[in-house]
């Protein structure tokens, strides 16, 4: 009778809480958070186990094994779930009869997006902690930017659309850590590395290039929805995608670089 009790008080306090609508915001990015130091410690503990190449990394080498595992798992969650929002939800369809798309959101896409703030928060703080062995300025000032835009879009549930059609770009995210993986593993004269290069040049263009430049189009065609967005929010809306897209296209001209290297050295 009293385990009951317990279970029926931890039930109120997930429900009111923990899952309520106004505790949303804060508790998946606390999730999040929490989530990614659990993922860092198992990745550490299950790398000392079953990979032998693990062992001869140096400290900095070991710290990026496991904080790209983060990324990893946190870039195929929230391609997953972008993808759902934008190509396969009604609750950002033109044909919903459910007030302007600008201002649309749901408890589900406001939780996805707490989960994307959570990680960035976490891995900003390690980039700073570890810097600059985890990535220069332009890791920085992504995640900064990052961070800004998906906390607004979480906090007030304005041009949530948006939000997710940027962190699809994220779906390439698994590929280039899949290279660094391969690279610190000795694997670079590998065929799987070859693919894996012309899969992150394909997946890149497609999620980083191509799809912003459907993202702006999609702003021009719902403009007279974007402009009732407040300063802050039309600064969000135009501005960091903008940079970001500028920073995806400079990473762009060095995988394709890179990608001619690996292709000559083959013949």
């Amino acid at each position: 009778m009293e385990i009951k009790s317990y279970q029926n008080q931890a039930e109120l306090l997930l429900k009111e809480y923990i899952l309520a609508d106004s505790f949303i915001p804060y508790s998946s990015v606390i999730c999040s958070i929490f989530a990614s130091k659990m993922v860092y410690d198992l990745t550490e503990l299950f790398s000392n186990v079953y990979f032998n190449s693990y062992h001869s990394l140096s400290k900095v080498q070991r710290t990026e094994w496991s904080n790209r595992s983060i990324s990893t798992i946190h870039a195929i969650f929230i391609t997953v779930m972008s993808l759902y929002f934008v190509f396969w939800s009604n609750l950002y369809s033109d044909h919903q009869n459910a007030g302007l798309i600008i201002f649309r959101s749901s408890a589900l896409s406001t939780f996805a997006l707490g989960v994307s703030v959570g990680y960035f928060l976490a891995d900003l703080g390690m980039i700073i902690w570890c810097y600059p062995s985890l990535g220069g300025m332009e890791y920085v000032l992504h995640h900064l930017l990052s961070v800004a835009a998906v906390a607004y879009s979480m906090l007030t549930g304005e041009g949530q659309l948006y939000t997710f059609m940027v962190l699809i770009s994220e779906t390439t995210t698994a590929g280039v850590n899949l290279r660094w993986y391969l690279d610190t593993a000795g694997m670079k004269k590998s065929r799987a590395y070859l693919i894996n290069g012309v899969v992150i040049f394909v997946a890149w263009l497609v999620a980083r290039i191509l799809l912003f430049m459907y993202l702006f189009y999609h702003i021009y065609l719902h403009y007279d929805q974007v402009r009732r967005l407040g300063s802050f929010g039309l600064f969000l809306i135009f501005v960091v995608p903008l940079v970001l897209s500028v920073i995806n296209l400079m990473w762009f001209g060095k995988i394709i670089k890179g990608l001619k290297k690996t292709l000559a050295k083959r013949h």
